[in-house]
């Protein structure tokens, strides 16, 4: 029984730690990483609150030292899937019943749990697992988790509080339901936040959750997934589960009771999942929610009058940072004639300045990619342009698997701006240029907007008031995220909400109240205090006598 109206204020964004030599939370990082390579994790599924460990064992390496073994996750099968799925539907009512405020201190627990405990297993095992520097898993695993959490706390608490009006003799009231079944929430390697974030924003407005992260941020999801656990969240409520995509969908996207699939990955198995569920809608109890955030193609347009140490920072941020893994990272850029020299000459300088190795090494701005299977299609990329001639290397072009999936960052310079690698999606530390004349910014523009079908990020730079004006209405529809005169990563959670349209996704903006208006099913409840007894309306009278 509430006793109460309760209130959850706008929090402040989680202060970032710099990890700069002899700090406290260095060394404590290092300490992390040393206990965490120091012993084999066995990782099992979670469903129900229980350990379920299959014996069909999935080996864990670092993808900079694959000669390490970091641990086994115990992967499932459709029986499993099964398992989550009645284990959810067994937790949806005790956990759609329970009170707001004591579903949001779970959650409000959990970021704290992360902030303090647990900030320091959470980065080392992004940093193991997903191959990512210092910074680069302070602000995904530890900063952004937290955001997400906290705001959408507030968020949420927000949108219950929206309320229609009531007229004299009647009060109106609006409830916001969980969905009717289940939601499935299937996440991306390159975001331990994104990982976490799509499971528990569902959660939070009272869904029951079953989650499969890729195979390739297990190790980082269980960690969370204990943070979960500490913090009191129910049995039930989120099922973590390891197993193969299309048995995932065989068996969720058949079931009377999916509710939704909250969805980051690639455009195609984002379109096979869309017609999936389109094809088994008459299955379903209701229409299920559809929500995605898919790929990229992202770009810079510098303008004549950019300064050109502005252009090529963000560029070699925007480009390089998490080797390029980034749904949001620059991967094209267009750089005007006059600026092109010096331009290409502070990218050169900057990426043969780039330390690559491993992430034990903080001084390494570059770590690896993801997986073999990453490294050899960026590969294919890089050899087709130094074999086929229509573009060329300015700088990098080096990869090497020896002892870890290191692509070397490579900017390449095309000729002509549909060159394969200014349209396609590479999803590595591959950024591809084109000069344009100077005098022909508009028409560049047009040549952005048409070149590629996503529509995800972008940026201007220009200190030139009109051209950014011009560049923000021409470029309106091609990036859900547009920024001026600054890389085009780095979207801050209750800051920059995030999400793109086009190829790139549904656009329902993670970080914002539209994501959790997409969880929620509202019910308008009118009460009459003194109802009517005769049909009969006023209207209805004669001009002299009664009904």
């Amino acid at each position: 029984m509430n006793l109460g109206y309760f209130s959850y204020p706008l929090p402040q964004n989680e202060p970032i730690y710099s990890y700069a030599p002899g700090s406290t939370e260095r060394a404590a990082l290092q300490k992390a990483l040393e206990t965490l390579k120091s012993k084999a994790a066995d990782i099992p599924m979670c469903i129900g609150g229980e350990e379920v460990r299959t014996g069909n064992l999935k080996v864990i390496r670092p993808p900079h030292e694959i000669s390490h073994i970091l641990g086994h996750y115990h992967e499932g099968d459709e029986s499993h899937v099964h398992q989550a799925i009645e284990a959810a539907l067994a937790a949806k009512e005790s956990w759609a019943g329970m009170n707001w405020e004591e579903r949001a201190g779970i959650f409000l627990r959990a970021a704290e749990l992360i902030s303090t405990k647990y900030r320091y297993l959470m980065n080392g095992t992004t940093m193991l697992g997903q191959s990512k520097n210092p910074y680069q898993a302070e602000i995904d695993s530890a900063c952004e988790l937290i955001d997400f959490l906290r705001y959408n706390v507030h968020f949420l608490s927000e949108i219950y509080k929206q309320q229609p009006i009531s007229a004299p003799g009647m009060h109106n009231r609006m409830e916001w339901r969980p969905l009717e079944g289940f939601v499935l929430a299937v996440t991306p390697f390159n975001f331990t936040a994104i990982g976490g974030n799509l499971p528990t924003s569902a959660a939070m407005c009272g869904n029951v959750v079953v989650w499969k992260p890729a195979n390739t941020q297990v190790y980082a999801a269980q960690m969370f997934m204990q943070v979960l656990k500490e913090a009191g969240l129910p049995d039930g409520v989120i099922n973590l589960i390891y197993v193969d995509g299309p048995v995932l969908g065989k068996v969720c996207f058949s079931h009377r009771d999916f509710a939704g699939v909250h969805f980051t990955g690639s455009t195609g198995v984002f379109n096979q999942m869309w017609k999936t569920i389109g094809e088994n809608v008459g299955t379903y109890k209701s229409y299920p929610r559809v929500v995605g955030e898919t790929g990229g193609k992202d770009f810079v347009i510098a303008h004549h009058s950019a300064n050109a140490d502005v252009v090529a920072t963000a560029l070699l941020r925007g480009a390089f940072e998490y080797q390029g893994q980034k749904c949001s990272a620059a991967s094209r850029a267009y750089i005007p004639s006059n600026l092109a020299a010096q331009v290409k000459k502070l990218l050169v300088d900057g990426v043969n300045s780039f330390k690559v190795g491993p992430v034990d090494d903080f001084s390494n701005y570059i770590n690896a990619v993801i997986d073999e299977r990453s490294f050899d299609k960026i590969a294919s990329y890089i050899t087709d342009v130094k074999t086929r001639g229509e573009a060329s290397i300015l700088v990098g072009g080096n990869f090497d698997k020896s002892k870890g999936y290191f692509i070397y960052p490579t900017i390449i310079e095309a000729k002509d701006p549909k060159y394969v690698t200014m349209c396609e999606e590479i999803f590595g530390p591959v950024l591809t240029i084109y000069i344009y004349d100077e005098n022909k910014f508009e028409e560049t523009l047009e040549l952005v907007d048409t070149t590629s079908p996503y529509a995800l990020t972008g940026s201007v730079i220009a200190q030139d008031r009109y051209a950014i004006e011009l560049a923000t209405k021409k470029l309106r529809n091609a990036a859900g995220n547009f920024y001026i005169n600054d890389k085009p990563t780095g979207a801050v959670v209750g800051q920059q909400p995030f999400g793109g349209a086009r190829a790139s996704g549904t656009n329902d903006k993670a970080g914002s109240m539209l994501n959790l208006y997409r969880w929620l099913s509202a019910r308008t409840i009118k009460e009459t205090f003194v109802p009517p007894t005769d049909y009969r309306y006023p209207f209805l009278k004669g001009e002299t006598e009664g009904y």
